[in-house]
């Protein structure tokens, strides 16, 4: 075998390759939990499932995010980065597949943990790769690239699960259909993995440890809970609230997406007017603030203008999670410490929120409707509004 330094290391791929396939790759992850809401009414039908186990569907991969989070910096330390998605982005082509077998419960909750692990392993470690291939005067046209197709693939799930159900015949076709954009991500994504990942060199220092007894990082980790709560709990029950309320499935479908599509411009616009924000919170509590409009809007007059409602709750949450990823950085001293603080605040936070759509539905059994769902999240909207006012720019940095 001829010693790594040794080796003759071809040159990395020209940049506009490289984004294509972060861009591949990127519109994996959010696919496989955003494209079963608009259909978790004929799900829960055709499998006899309560509203709380329904949606375990969405908790399986929000909690697959946080536990293999951490796991994720191991995998690539010795794997290399590139490889490590590689694998994941496989993770997500198969379970996705497996869904067409998704009408045996066992396989449907077997194939979204595994879309689950591979989300949580390609969503650790993309932003870590745009920061080691990409030329500095790029990062923020990469990120934003990766957001917009991590967001579009979002809305466009959402938008044509029931017309995809109709055309293919099944829910399990639609889900199962999903697996030919993580095909496009695994073909794009392998050529450069095998140009990328000689480049690696493990760090001498391992992953490291995380930042557990550091105070700023629980408060960073508290707020992407209760934002994340809200994020997955509001896309797992938006369109069936308004099945209840009597709209058709399609429809409702439209709508998440319109909740999705929204996070597109918030997203993107977020980090864009950090750069220019000497406090983060004058941009945080305006989101909160959104995110918490919406959901009482949803609650109290839920008929008066549903499309208004989503789009101002989407523009709240877009805004919260693109600003939450600035905060990974900037309370962090390099960015091997942001690496730490990104792997706990994504264990906690992840793990905390996959509770939030199953418990949502339970709210649902035991009041018999989708309504007061609203009211939960409203509340949460206001405890994360009260935790971004503990986030002062001077907080200590994690090192």
């Amino acid at each position: 075998m001829v010693p790594k330094r040794d080796r003759v290391i071809r040159p990395l791929p020209p940049v506009w390759v490289m984004a294509v396939a972060l861009v591949a790759v990127a519109a994996n992850l959010r696919i496989a939990i955003t494209s079963i809401p608009p259909l978790l009414d004929a799900i829960s039908s055709d499998l006899g499932l309560s509203h709380a186990a329904a949606g375990a569907l969405t908790t399986l991969p929000v909690l697959c995010m946080g536990v293999f989070a951490p796991v994720a910096s191991r995998i690539a330390h010795h794997l290399g980065a590139a490889g490590a998605v590689l694998g994941a982005v496989l993770a997500i082509l198969v379970g996705t597949a497996s869904r067409l077998a998704g009408g045996h419960v066992v396989v449907l909750y077997v194939g979204t943990f595994v879309c689950g692990v591979g989300i949580a392993v390609a969503g650790t470690l993309l932003p870590r790769l745009v920061k080691t291939f990409f030329p500095p005067e790029r990062t923020g046209l990469v990120t934003g690239l990766y957001m917009l197709a991590m967001m579009g693939g979002a809305a466009l799930s959402s938008a044509v699960a029931v017309p995809l159900a109709d055309r293919l015949g099944s829910w399990q076709a639609s889900l199962a259909s999903w697996s030919v954009v993580a095909l496009v991500g695994t073909l794009a994504w392998a050529p450069f993995t095998v140009r990328a990942n000689p480049h690696h060199t493990p760090d001498e220092e391992g992953p490291g440890r995380l930042p557990w007894r550091h105070p700023t990082a629980w408060i960073v980790a508290a707020y992407l809970a209760l934002q994340s709560w809200c994020f997955y709990s509001a896309i797992t029950w938006l369109a069936p609230t308004y099945v209840e309320h009597g709209w058709s499935r399609g429809t409702a479908g439209y709508l998440a997406a319109a909740f999705s599509g929204a996070q597109l411009v918030s997203g993107l616009l977020g980090p864009v007017l950090s750069d220019r924000a000497d406090d983060t919170r004058r941009l945080l509590l305006p989101a909160a603030i959104l995110s918490v409009v919406g959901c009482l809007g949803i609650w109290l007059l839920p008929l008066a203008a549903p499309w208004l409602w989503a789009v101002v709750a989407g523009l709240g949450q877009g805004a919260a999670f693109s600003l939450a990823l600035v905060l990974l950085v900037h309370y962090a001293r390099t960015p091997e410490a942001s690496g730490r603080l990104t792997g706990m605040a994504f264990l906690i936070s992840y793990g905390i929120a996959s509770v939030g759509p199953l418990a949502m539905g339970l709210v649902r059994d035991l009041s018999g409707g989708l309504t007061p769902v609203w009211a939960v999240l409203a509340a949460i909207g206001v405890l994360q509004a009260l935790v971004v006012l503990r986030l002062k720019p001077d907080l200590r940095r994690v090192d």
